[in-house]
């Protein structure tokens, strides 16, 4: 009888290389499948990001996700790489290789919520740049550079994690909403590209994630930063936004990637999973 639902060591064997790992939902993924006996590849920026005005992940951040993956009896190899840079991304595929051979999961998690906070007229075309360099150029390099041996073993999975700005649009944040919205096309359209090589694709839309301090998330204060709104009190003013009245934690993001990063939904490619608490069913 077959399951549709992970079990213990659901990824035991395998490696997964996730980028934006450092905090929030990226700590969460790896986190969730360490416990599931993965072994990882755990890449930030860990540097700041002319332009982003807030403090990116640091590489004391990344290195503490790394330890607590390891304490959960996983492999790490840790890298300071941006997503920009195609050849340090290429780098690292060949040290992943040499360190665990080919990866079988590939979560592309890292991004920027801002700059944003201005109409379309008023964003600067360096910012617009920024934001889609980053957010969406870079889930495309990294596919572009650890696709190809899962193309070969004929087996991988790629999970995007894109957002609801992916689905529908916010006001003032237009830079962010077509990075989003152009993460969940190269997913349902990568799909299509790998889908005869057994290699799955699909796409995670979280809505307001929750910014837990065992996490160091800090996204939902940065978006309340962009809109003026108030940081005391604005965990309450998002949630009454939410028709299950609670915002997301990273844990529901990595709960959701963990599916589709093994063989529960091994028949599942090219769909968005919306993880946001009913937000985008309006």
């Amino acid at each position: 009888m077959t399951t549709t639902h992970p079990v213990v060591g659901a990824l035991e064997g395998r490696t997964a290389v996730i980028t934006g790992a450092a905090r929030g939902a990226g700590r969460a993924c790896a986190l969730a499948f360490a416990a599931q006996g993965a072994d990882l590849v755990l890449l930030d920026v860990a540097a700041p990001i002319p332009g982003v005005p807030y403090p990116m992940g640091s590489r004391s951040q990344l290195d503490h996700t790394a330890d607590s993956c390891r304490r959960q009896g996983a492999d790490v190899l840790v890298a300071a790489v941006d997503v920009r840079d195609l050849a340090a991304l290429t780098e690292l595929r060949e040290r992943t290789h040499d360190r665990f051979g080919a990866p079988h999961v590939l979560v592309n998690n890292a991004g920027i919520v801002a700059p944003s906070g201005r109409p379309v007229h008023e964003t600067a075309e360096a910012d617009w740049q920024l934001m889609v360099d980053v957010d969406l150029g870079g889930a495309w390099r990294a596919t572009k550079v650890f696709v190809p041996a899962m193309v070969e073993r004929r087996a991988g999975t790629i999970i995007n994690i894109a957002s609801t700005a992916g689905l529908v649009g916010y006001r003032n944040f237009a830079g962010y909403v077509a990075a989003k919205h152009g993460l969940v096309g190269l997913t349902k359209a990568s799909a299509l590209d790998y889908a005869s090589y057994g290699v799955r694709v699909n796409a995670v839309c979280p809505g307001n994630i929750r910014d837990e301090p065992a996490m160091d998330g800090r996204m939902l204060s940065e978006v309340a930063r962009a809109l003026d709104i108030p940081q005391a009190g604005h965990d309450e003013l998002f949630t009454a936004d939410q028709p299950m009245n609670t915002l997301v934690d990273p844990a529901d993001v990595a709960a959701a990637a963990l599916w589709l990063a093994c063989d529960a939904s091994r028949r599942v490619t090219g769909t968005t999973l919306t993880v946001d608490a009913g937000y985008a069913a309006r």
